[in-house]
């Protein structure tokens, strides 16, 4: 009877320890297999598009100055039929110029009253080829006696952003995998599926990188640029 006893406690005994060598193995296992499904790579992909603007807007910024309000108003009118003539001339729809903005100003200097009346008016054209004919003949209006002032510069604009959206973030997205499969190529491994990934914003600038300010023109021309962070799994 004791003799039995015995057989079943060292049977008892060896089944616990074999158990406890598996449950290890196992338990060892499943961490290298969570290690393995931690790797990964964090990696930027580029994507860019040259595009055309679509959109034009010219704010025409002008002013008269005198003693007298009703003659500074006439010569202010003077201007204004001016450069409604010279978009006629040049094609523009009646309604593809609108006003916007007036001011007057009056002040004295040694009793003697001085008026100054701005005036803006806007240009709004999706015609890209006919908006840059007329900046190019802008000069025309100064031997027309209206002298622009800062701030009336060309502004030209993509708006079709979305259309294009999809295709880039596709894009980033593949030049991003071109970047991890070197970098796990390099490390003898290999690339799977993408853990997380981040869009970066937007960007529209200038095609060749010209700086718009007073006295320099927008281009037409246009780059835009996006970046994406993408988290690729390591095999």
């Amino acid at each position: 009877m004791s003799d039995s006893r015995g057989l079943s406690l060292l049977i008892a005994a060896g089944i616990l320890a074999i158990g406890i060598v598996i449950g290890g193995y196992l338990l060892g296992n499943g961490l290298v297999r969570a290690r393995h499904a931690d790797r990964s790579v964090t990696v930027r992909g580029l994507a860019e598009r040259d595009v055309t603007a679509d959109l034009a807007t010219w704010t025409l910024n002008y002013s008269e100055q005198g003693l007298d309000l009703a003659q500074v108003q006439a010569a202010i009118d003077r201007d204004t039929e001016t450069i409604q003539q010279f978009f006629h001339q040049l094609g523009f729809p009646e309604n593809a110029l609108q006003p916007a903005g007036a001011g007057v100003n009056q002040f004295y200097n040694n009793g003697v009253q001085t008026v100054t009346i701005n005036q803006r008016l806007q240009l709004r054209t999706t015609d890209i080829a006919k908006a840059r004919k007329a900046v190019a003949r802008q000069f025309d209006l100064v031997r027309r006696g209206v002298v622009l002032q800062e701030g009336s510069g060309m502004v030209y604009s993509f708006t079709k952003l979305n259309q294009i959206k999809p295709s880039m973030v596709a894009a980033a997205t593949k030049d991003a995998r071109a970047a991890a499969e070197q970098f796990a190529k390099d490390s003898d491994t290999g690339v799977g599926g993408i853990k997380s990934a981040t869009q970066g914003y937007f960007s529209i600038e200038a095609r060749d990188g010209e700086q718009q300010g007073y006295g320099v023109a927008d281009s037409p021309f246009k780059k835009v640029r996006v970046v994406t962070t993408v988290d690729f799994y390591l095999k």
